[in-house]
């Protein structure tokens, strides 16, 4: 397979013609093929000038290119460009392109020195350019799916740390931030802090990590300075880009270094022990060859978790005398004190408490973290580019990161120096490509929070009781017992005094953060990776991927096709702590698919019809064929009022840990889902009676988990894209979907071979635990949901450009979840305010001087996540950011601030406040 698409490519790449149209995100490579394509052996002549915008301003950053081809140039900080060109075979045609100005095309039959060329204003999204929405590219209003770009400008002006948490500001985005460095992204709802359902891509390269298909930000991204834009689409995307575009696909593009030569660099520093360097150099070796070098350093104070409140599976409430489960706290074991003799304290158990659950107080998150607070991140990356034609490039790219931050799932994790190295080699021309790329991701010295407080307060505490050595935790409730009997003997003294004297004895027992004892046994857990025994998380998991692609123009009238396909695979290894690979060898899990979209323009150019469809195969799951129609209407002067609407089928396959999963923690096994399935007992029955309760049998628990299969959405939707006014660009959408086949989890009692146990295999196995040879276990695993979910939602965006000092932006997005037909106890985990908005002013109010200002609200919501369930209040957050540039020395003096008024800004139950944070920094660039 894999040597059939290289082949096939090959040769469709080599007997192709210059192209018409370049599959780039360079706005400039033309509509239009060169008759004559150059030929750079010829004599070549340099031509120059200087690109100006309103009045007069000049643009630096502005692109060159030679109309059909790759090759070009970009403008310095004076807004000038010099380009070689070949003139002996005819005329040769620049286009002239910049953000926020109609491109102009330019007919040069002489060299010429002193080009002067003037562009005119128009709003940003009337001139921008995509790839992402068909795989070609195309004008952003004339898309057939819902779609936001953000320009390398105006992620220069972000003052967020992390740039994804900047895309909070687009309509119909939802950002969840865990920490510093890990934000997620989703559109439409079902929004978690792990993106599971949302594709991220640096210059189409999947980030996620190989073991657990998530993506951690931008932690291993790209830096800024070598991000030429941002392409983000909307909902189901499956058609063109296969599993897991369920929700939206996010489209880092590079800068390519025959384009954006010179060397940049920028240094910020600030709030919370902020220090960030990036450093990009590109050059051309010559007409055929050019290389970039990018590298970047980041280091803060993290933001810590601190909610105290109860967690929701809590048997106690905050603050009572019993103790209490806190939703930002790690390691609260718990006991319920029973009259089975076999589980009787020392000395016997007080009556009073039969049936009482105590909670030890655990740690807190700034304890477990203790010297690791500092959120870091640290990426290499080098390229080399060969020409090969004027419309053919080659790229060799190979990329090193490594990040620390937190991650919450299931629980929330301290990834410590995890990272990826990442490697692509590809072969692009303006019809098509072939590309090649390998993800290696490893875990550093990460570990969990649950498994570090739990095991620390199992550890052998270092007193001698009259009953023998005790663990820690022993220890506790041996004392809340003792102290319980002491204290209730006394005259006036309720059961609720007596519990709270019993429980200051007994927090006296716990371990302390201060303590040394704590930090050598925090070292050893940590440094510690066999499940049951330590919390350091481990696997080193590899992705392979190969996809090619072609377009054609089937007619003269307005008939185009792209095909395309990809093959990948992934190889899991993790020792056996994480995935079933106990037998040393990784394993081994392909998909493979084939995509094809056939495009009709009528009506002169007014109608467009799109028919776009994917088949996908797997190794563990049944074909997939995700389907997209559209139409786009367009009319008014130069096409500028566009109606589309479309409707897609998307599906998500399950992660490679709910496929292969395997970790014993003494306690419970996690396993996958892939075999046969799992039979076995819930902890309640369909009344809620919790299992044990007399005269319910035992069959009244049954519950049957089928093997995992793919999860699936359909989404209609339809919207306006265009300029209602001379000055007012709008952009309305409205959709609704339909999901089936939801991944869930759940913990219950069962046999590890997925059978049934028997009402003796129970008896046995429940009580001992810890005893890893009984097939009976406690089970968490993961299985598809029967019930269909129905959303609804509705996004408007308006911008107004006044004036180059004052452009005016504000979005509003609504997402409905219809729980008409849901049970009251199910779980959607859909996770999105039903409200929010964002308004936005930008401008240069004198000449260099720039500022961007945004508010960010959304109301608060119920949240379902696996680590936590619970309302998170309405946040905001106003970003600023002001620019000084002195064209002369490359140089502008930057300062900017996230949350500028340090106003509520918790976006998940179990999350830190994202405060308010300041830099100041300076970027220069020199071409």
């Amino acid at each position: 397979m894999q040597q059939f698409c290289f082949l096939f490519t090959a040769a469709l790449l080599a007997g192709a013609a210059p192209a018409a149209a370049a599959l780039s995100s360079r706005s400039s490579i033309a509509s239009a093929s060169s008759k004559h394509p150059i030929n750079y052996l010829a004599s070549e002549e340099t031509v120059g000038g200087t690109v100006r915008g309103e009045d007069g301003e000049v643009l630096p950053g502005a692109t060159v290119f030679i109309k059909g081809s790759f090759i070009g140039t970009s403008t310095n900080q004076l807004g000038q460009f010099h380009m070689k060109l070949a003139l002996d075979k005819g005329p040769v045609t620049l286009v002239v392109s910049f953000v926020g100005y109609e491109s102009k095309e330019i007919t040069l039959a002489e060299a010429d020195h002193e080009l002067l060329i003037d562009l005119v204003p128009s709003p940003a999204a009337v001139s921008a350019t995509v790839v992402s929405a068909s795989r070609v590219e195309e004008n952003i209003l004339r898309t057939s799916v819902t779609i936001d770009k953000v320009t390398s400008r105006q992620i220069e002006r972000l003052s967020t740390p992390e740039v994804l948490a900047g895309l909070g500001q687009l309509p119909g985005v939802d950002v969840n931030s865990a920490s510093m460095l890990f934000t997620s992204v989703s559109t439409r709802g079902f929004n978690t802090a792990k993106s599971e359902r949302v594709i991220q891509l640096v210059d189409y390269m999947d980030t996620a990590l190989p073991s657990l298909n998530l993506s951690p930000g931008n932690l291993v991204g790209i830096p800024e300075l070598d991000m030429e834009s941002i392409e983000l689409i909307h909902g189901p995307a499956s058609a063109l880009y296969g599993a897991n575009a369920l929700s939206g696909v996010v489209l880092f593009n590079s800068k390519d270094p025959f384009v954006y030569e010179g060397l940049s660099v920028r240094l910020r520093g600030g709030q919370r022990r902020l220090l960030d360097g990036q450093v990009r150099y590109a050059h051309k070796l010559g007409d055929k060859w050019a290389l970039k070098l990018n590298a970047s350093a980041f280091q803060a104070n993290d933001w810590i978790a601190d909610n105290r409140a109860a967690a929701s599976f809590s048997t106690n409430a905050a603050d009572s005398p019993l103790g209490y489960d806190a939703v930002s706290s790690y390691g609260e074991l718990n006991f319920q004190y029973t009259p089975d003799p076999r589980q009787q304290m020392p000395g016997g158990t007080h009556p009073d408490l039969y049936g009482k659950t105590v909670y030890m107080p655990g740690f807190t998150e700034q304890e477990l973290i203790g010297p690791d607070q500092k959120t870091k991140s640290y990426r290499v990356q080098g390229a080399l580019s060969y020409l090969i034609k004027d419309d053919l490039q080659l790229t060799l790219e190979a990329k090193y990161a490594t990040g620390t931050s937190t991650y919450q799932n299931i629980s929330r994790f301290r990834i410590k120096d995890l990272g990826t190295n990442q490697y692509r080699a590809e072969l692009k021309s303006a019809k098509g490509f072939i590309r090649a790329y390998s993800t290696e991701d490893f875990t550093g010295n990460s570990y969990e929070f649950t498994q570090l407080g739990a095991l620390l307060l199992n550890s052998p505490a270092p007193v001698n009781t009259p009953y023998g050595s005790m663990s820690y935790a022993q220890l506790y409730f041996t004392t809340y017992n003792a102290a319980y009997k002491q204290a209730i003997q006394q005259p006036s003294v309720t059961p609720e005094q007596a519990q709270a004297r019993a429980r200051q004895a007994a927090n006296a027992t716990q371990l302390q953060a201060s303590d040394p004892r704590f930090s050598e046994l925090r070292r050893q857990i940590i440094a510690n990776d066999v499940p049951g025994r330590g919390a350091q998380q481990n696997f080193n998991s590899f992705l392979n991927d190969i996809s090619a692609q072609r377009s054609f123009q089937v007619s003269d009238f307005g008939t185009d096709l792209i095909v395309g396909g990809a093959y990948r695979e992934y190889r899991l290894g993790s020792g056996g702590k994480l995935f079933s690979d106990t037998d040393g060898q990784r394993i081994r899990n392909y998909e493979f698919g084939a995509y094809s979209q056939l495009t009709q323009t009528v009506l002169h150019d007014h109608l467009k019809l799109a028919l776009a469809g994917r088949v996908d195969y797997f190794q563990n799951f049944s074909p997939a064929l995700s389907p997209r129609a559209s139409v786009v209407y367009s009319f008014g002067p130069d096409q500028r009022h566009n109606f589309r609407g479309s409707y897609s089928a998307a599906y998500r396959s399950p992660s490679q840990l709910e496929q292969y999963g395997q970790s014993d923690v003494t306690t419970f096994i996690v396993l996958g889902n892939i075999g046969r399935g799992f039979q076995g007992y819930g902890f309640t029955d369909a009344a809620g009676r919790p299992y044990g309760t007399p005269g319910v049998p035992l069959s009244a628990f049954a519950i049957t988990l089928p093997k995992l299969t793919l999860e699936h959405a359909q989404t209609v939707e339809i919207g306006y894209k265009g300029m209602i006014l001379p000055k007012l660009y709008a952009d309305v959408s409205y959709f609704r979907s339909l999901y089936t086949d939801f991944v869930g989890a759940k913990t219950f009692a069962g046999n590890v071979d997925g059978s049934r146990p028997t009402q003796q295999q129970l008896d046995e196995g429940l009580p001992t635990l810890s005893d890893r040879t009984k097939p009976t276990r406690f089970i968490f695993s993961w299985y598809n949901h029967d019930q269909q979910v129905r959303t609804q939602g509705a996004t408007l965006g308006l911008a107004y450009h006044l004036h180059k000092a004052v452009s005016l932006s504000g979005n509003y997005s609504l997402n409905v979840l219809d729980r008409s037909n849901l049970p009251n106890d199910f779980q959607t985990f859909f996770n999105t305010p039903k409200h929010k908005f964002n308004l936005a002013a930008t401008g240069t109010v004198v000449p260099n001087l720039t500022y961007s200002l945004n508010y960010r609200w959304a109301q608060g919501h119920r949240q379902e996540l696996p680590f936590a369930s619970g309302t998170v209040r309405d946040y905001s957050s106003t970003d600023a950011y002001l620019g000084y540039t002195l064209p002369k020395l490359s140089t502008t003096f930057q300062a900017g601030v996230s949350n500028l008024f340090d106003t509520n800004n918790i976006q998940i139950v179990g999350g830190p406040q994202i405060g308010r944070l300041g830099f100041l920094g300076v970027l220069v660039n020199v071409k």
